[in-house]
């Protein structure tokens, strides 16, 4: 059953530094109303209503009228016709299996104008096209304590590239005594300076650092700083204020240049040390990167705490002062919430998503914050949806097993993992 038909039903309650996440949105809570012309745009309408299931009458016949109206969807709309996600696919009760895909067409819509469809039936806020913005080679691979050849970076960069992701973070221009991983910044800024079909964005921590990368040819950079003041000190030893400070000089030098800044925002909806963030912090430091000229921030769960409940609150703070075709988003998947958390976006309008090839990465100063959510994952839910991203699957798959032989690990995502089953039996039969 989907989610988004019937209540969240969790009866076990849990508490982040004593705030009750999960009671808040649980089948005891009333509903949200649903608007017939707007169904599935808006999720958590009505907060402040009693947490008892006596809602009032009027909500009472919008759900009566939504379950019919589903039931009709059902009956009328699920044909194996609308069902298929690809070819050649094994049928089981008269529906297609989407997952047992061949000629790697994995979940790549037969029909995708009956995907769209239907999913605009229940996911109207949902953009056509999501461009996706690879961290791996930095994100991904700068906590990993082997050290990874400068070769293989640069051939990973290249696969992942080839598989049509028009957007990968190559590298950061940091301190090599406190991110030893990506001491070789230039070395792979050079290697790929010639290769077409995509930006190469780098992490630039202070004026230092972008003087360094600047040198080595980058022509966009990415900037970052924390909604947590804890997190901020931690990680960058300086205040929010502080650190705003210092990038405001890095995106004045960059715009004399016409290098494109974006900027991040860690923490955004918990830290490791305080606990929730709240999203009006989130709000301030996301229209002070938009102010100094950021041209998209990227909203980070660092730790990877949110769920939608979380984040639909955040995202509603921050977009009251940033555009919303200015924003992203950036989820650590340590509780699996990352896919639910970027529907949950889409649906309210952002269409730019980080993700980490196989789900590489985590943070030093986050202790158990588990790796970013795998891109392979997030390209095989956006295909399902109908939603572009020019991404070939089946490469990026390949890039996947790449970097992961390397590293002598099994992929973080479950879709590989899945995919790569299926194709390991079919080769038994």
């Amino acid at each position: 059953m989907s989610s988004l038909e019937e209540p969240i039903g969790l009866e076990r309650v849990s508490n982040l530094n004593g705030v009750n996440w999960v009671q808040r949105f649980s089948s005891g809570a009333c509903r949200p109303r649903v608007d017939e012309a707007e169904m599935g745009n808006c999720l958590i309408e009505g907060r402040s209503c009693s947490s008892s299931n006596s809602c009032d009458e009027e909500y009472a016949r919008e759900t009566y009228h939504w379950r019919r109206q589903r039931e009709k969807i059902r009956g009328d709309s699920l044909s194996p016709r609308t069902l298929c996600l690809g070819r050649n696919q094994k049928v089981f009760d008269n529906v297609c299996d989407s997952w047992y895909l061949q000629d790697h067409q994995y979940s790549k819509p037969c029909n995708e104008r009956d995907i769209r469809g239907l999913t605009n039936k229940f996911l109207r806020g949902i953009p056509r096209f999501v461009k996706i913005v690879e961290v791996g080679p930095r994100d991904g691979l700068q906590n990993e304590k082997t050290i990874v050849p400068t070769a293989v970076k640069i051939e990973l960069i290249r696969r992942l590239v080839s598989s049509g992701l028009l957007v990968v973070e190559a590298t950061s221009f940091v301190s090599s005594k406190w991110v030893p991983q990506l001491a070789d910044a230039k070395d792979v800024m050079e290697a790929i300076r010639n290769v077409d079909g995509a930006r190469f964005p780098v992490l630039t921590p202070n004026l230092k650092g972008f003087e360094a990368a600047v040198a080595a040819g980058a022509k966009e950079i990415a900037i970052f700083a924390s909604a947590s003041e804890s997190f901020s000190m931690s990680n960058i030893n300086c205040s929010i204020e502080v650190s705003l400070s210092r990038y405001r000089e890095v995106a004045a030098a960059a715009k004399k240049l016409s290098i494109p800044v974006r900027g991040y925002v860690s923490c955004v909806v918990g830290c490791p040390v305080e606990g929730v963030v709240p999203p009006s912090k989130v709000a301030h430091v996301a229209k002070e990167l938009y102010d100094m000229g950021c041209y998209e921030i990227s909203l980070g769960d660092t730790i990877g705490v949110g769920t939608p409940g979380t984040v639909i609150p955040m995202l509603e703070a921050v977009m009251d002062v940033v555009p919303i075709d200015k924003l992203a988003v950036h989820f650590h998947d340590t509780y699996g919430q990352s896919l639910p958390n970027i529907l949950i976006s889409l649906q309210m309008g952002i269409s730019t998503v980080d993700s980490s090839i196989s789900g590489l990465g985590g943070c030093p100063y986050a202790k158990g914050a588990s790796g970013n959510v795998a891109t392979e994952d997030v390209v095989y839910m956006l295909n399902g949806l109908g939603v572009k991203t020019n991404v070939d699957l089946a490469k990026l798959m390949s890039a996947g097993e790449f970097i992961c032989k390397h590293l002598g690990c099994q992929s973080g995502s479950k879709t590989a993992v899945a995919l790569g089953k299926i194709n390991a039996d079919a080769y038994k039969i």
